[in-house]
């Protein structure tokens, strides 16, 4: 009996001491306005500014590093996720007529895709850029009231990888139903949310872009996700669980809204964990960087 507390202690140290390095005890998201009706898909610049959709108002917003918040766009295509590529275009899920956008930092618009083999798209849902600026995106089927549609054109849902320069994108995977993703700087290394199924997996990316070697990596119900430099992976959804790069959980963050949908790392150093979460966003300082 003794020897089974003693280990246990020694569990809950080490987890103390992993929750430490992440961010000091006693802090706790800070709430910086309620004032949205359904937030989404935060990202951010490399000047550390962090844009934000409010999907139902159709805007994208901006929080810049001073704390202020403004309309970036008014006309957002329904924006859901976004992700910055490396000439500063934000990459946009533009759910309203199921596209994915790219926005100039002026606000102008060009559409990238806007069906695949002659179908409607599910209705594309999160994204991930690489150095190569390769979009990784997720497109599954969330019926909305604004459709005209009320069914899927296409046979499953999928992960889909459309590459630099081209115009046709690649099937990656089939999944129950795909969400969040995010990959390493690397460039090594993908993860995708499949909310369908409580299931993040990890992938393999070949030099060529398209990914190998799918594996079960955390059993789990999530909608964003993202990285810090640690490698720890952030799952949105009830609240923020965070899981160490061999699949571990390390810590759960309560947020007291009814749903986290997603998160981004920014600020000037980076060190600040940004969540969109029902009408509301969060901010937590934090101990580390985020890899974005």
């Amino acid at each position: 009996m003794k020897r089974l507390i003693w280990i246990l202690c020694l569990f809950c140290l080490k987890a103390s001491a992993q929750t430490r390095k992440l961010y000091t005890d006693g802090a706790k998201p800070k709430l910086v306005s309620k004032q949205f009706k359904f937030t989404e898909g935060p990202a951010v610049d490399k000047a550390g500014n962090i844009y934000f959709t409010d999907q139902p108002n159709n805007e994208i917003w901006k929080y810049d590093v001073n704390g202020k918040l403004s309309i970036f766009t008014d006309k957002a295509g329904r924006a859901n996720g976004t992700y910055f590529d490396s000439e500063g275009n934000l990459i946009v899920c533009a759910d309203e007529h199921n596209q994915l956008w790219q926005i100039s930092p002026e606000g102008k618009v060009k559409v990238l895709l806007n069906s695949y083999e002659g179908k409607l798209f599910n209705g594309p849902n999160d994204l991930w850029v690489d150095k190569h600026d390769n979009i990784y995106f997720t497109d599954p089927y969330f019926q909305r009231d604004y459709w005209k549609r009320k069914k899927s054109e296409l046979n499953g849902e999928k992960v889909f990888l459309l590459k630099n320069g081209q115009s046709k994108p690649i099937v990656l995977d089939n999944l129950v139903k795909p969400n969040g993703i995010v990959g390493t700087p690397d460039g090594r290394y993908l993860f995708v949310a499949d909310i369908g199924a409580g299931k993040i997996y990890k992938y393999d990316i070949k030099p060529d872009g398209t990914v190998s070697n799918k594996r079960l990596f955390f059993a789990a119900t999530a909608d964003g996700i993202t990285l810090d430099e640690l490698g720890n992976l952030y799952l949105a959804g009830n609240g923020i669980t965070i899981v160490d790069p061999k699949g571990k959980k390390i810590t759960h963050i309560d947020i007291p809204q009814p749903w986290t949908a997603n998160l981004c790392f920014g600020g000037t150093d980076k060190r600040t964990l940004f969540i969109t979460a029902s009408k509301a966003i969060y901010i937590m300082k934090m101990n580390v960087k985020g890899m974005e």
